[in-house]
């Protein structure tokens, strides 16, 4: 569903992206991790369009879209749920989710299967996304992401600040989507044992470049672990 081939990125004079190629498949979930600062959050900006890519290819279903802007991407399939949630405080959770339908023909509903993950956003529709909880809120940005019915879900350390009853209710709904087989899903993490319950396949990043990849059910004896923990 997505290959990325040599893809390079720059700050100033710092190389923060060092040549990287992966591919994410659909029906698993690639589960990127690193400690802070390696880089993950860059590459994601350079997948969304946020962040220009100095040299490489981004391909997604079949398609080229290294040049093209972040709207475009995201009408062609890619939902992005941000580090930090990013949701609007203002508006209500109902209006929040209906952001997510913005690539979409006017009049076409919410999807179901999102209430089927988080009841609470259905409990909630009228209130103010600001008013939620953090969990709560992060299971608001998960749904407007999944309001267009992507084909690639890129999520970004959705466990950071999250309570741990909540963390079991969107690793479930991230196994659930995995498992529907018709999507792709790229998760950035650095909560161990999150990422590699759910990974399919895994990446280890070190300052802009991958150190160790390989099956999810081998991220223990690659000794996973213990380089993040370095």
């Amino acid at each position: 569903m997505l290959r990325v081939e040599n893809l390079n990125q720059y700050y100033g004079g710092s190389h923060i992206l060092r040549d990287l190629s992966f591919e994410v498949t659909t029906g698993q979930v690639t589960s990127l991790l690193g400690r802070n600062g390696v880089g993950k959050s860059t590459l994601l900006k350079c997948l969304m369009g946020l962040v220009p890519a100095a040299s490489g290819t981004i391909t997604f279903d079949g398609r080229d879209i290294t040049r093209e802007p972040s709207h475009q991407r995201v009408r062609a399939g890619i939902g992005y749920v941000p580090q930090g949630r990013e949701i609007f405080p203002r508006l209500t959770v109902h209006e929040n989710l209906l952001m997510g339908l913005a690539p979409k023909a006017a009049g076409t509903p919410l999807p179901p299967r999102i209430f089927e993950m988080f009841p609470v956003l259905k409990q909630m529709l009228k209130r103010r996304g600001g008013d939620l909880s953090g969990g709560q809120q992060q299971q608001l940005a998960i749904g407007r992401a999944l309001a267009s019915s992507p084909k690639l879900l890129i999520l970004d350390e959705p466990t950071e600040g999250i309570q741990p009853s909540i963390i079991k209710d969107i690793e479930r709904a991230i196994r659930m989507l995995a498992e529907e087989g018709g999507m792709a899903i790229l998760l950035v993490e650095q909560y161990y044992d999150f990422a590699r319950s759910l990974a399919g396949q895994y990446l280890l990043m070190e300052r802009g470049e991958f150190i160790k990849r390989g099956a999810g059910a081998d991220m223990e004896q690659d000794g996973v672990r213990d380089l993040l923990a370095v």
